[in-house]
């Protein structure tokens, strides 16, 4: 009887230890998981916090490009605005320095025609032609051209008229007679060619 009571409470005890430990680790489990969840907020926070700063940063990097590329237009507008600029300047000093030329070769040329209507020796007509072929040059491969007008098409914008005379169907506002040679300087007008045209009544 005594042995059975013994048996009973040792039975009872370990009842109560084994139930205690369930306890326990039931108390354990539950402790570690909330401290498992806060860990886990904790760490959401600290990724959503990293990828606002990435986002900045992102924005961040986008605006210095666009930046960059705006600095790279305004420098290449610049550039292009400058070397125009540059090229008028050149073009306009050019004009200036070849319209004052352009008396020069009207006398070169009525100096050859009297040369050669008066019958000088040849020799001296072609040293003079020779340093006129050579002033022309010079100003050609600086832009200067020579208007054509004989028998060409009257062109008002290359030609200006001064004297008319009758013509057949066939010569009808074409350029008869160059009283005075015109000039383009990179394809601009700068003298027009002083004209004889026939005109059909």
């Amino acid at each position: 009887m005594k042995k059975k009571q013994e048996t009973e409470l040792k039975s009872n005890d370990n009842n109560e230890i084994k139930g205690q430990e369930e306890e326990m680790e039931e108390s354990s489990c539950e402790h570690n998981n909330e401290e498992t969840s806060s860990e886990m907020e904790k760490m959401k926070e600290e990724l959503k916090a990293k990828e606002e700063k990435i986002k900045e940063y992102e924005a961040f990097i986008e605006e210095q490009k666009d930046r960059h590329l705006r600095l790279q237009a305004d420098f290449d507008n610049y550039r292009k605005r400058v070397a125009r600029e540059r090229e008028e300047i050149f073009v306009a000093a050019l004009e200036d320095i070849m319209t004052q030329l352009l008396p020069t070769i009207d006398n070169f040329d009525r100096a050859l025609d009297s040369f050669r209507s008066a019958d000088l020796d040849s020799k001296y007509i072609e040293g003079l032609e020779m340093i006129y072929k050579e002033f022309v040059s010079t100003l050609q491969k600086n832009g200067l051209e020579e208007i054509e007008a004989l028998n060409c098409e009257f062109d008002p914008n290359k030609h200006h008229a001064v004297m008319q005379v009758e013509a057949n169907e066939e010569d009808d506002n074409k350029v008869k007679e160059v009283f005075q040679k015109g000039y383009t300087l990179k394809s601009k007008v700068i003298r027009p060619a002083m004209v004889k045209v026939a005109v059909k009544n």
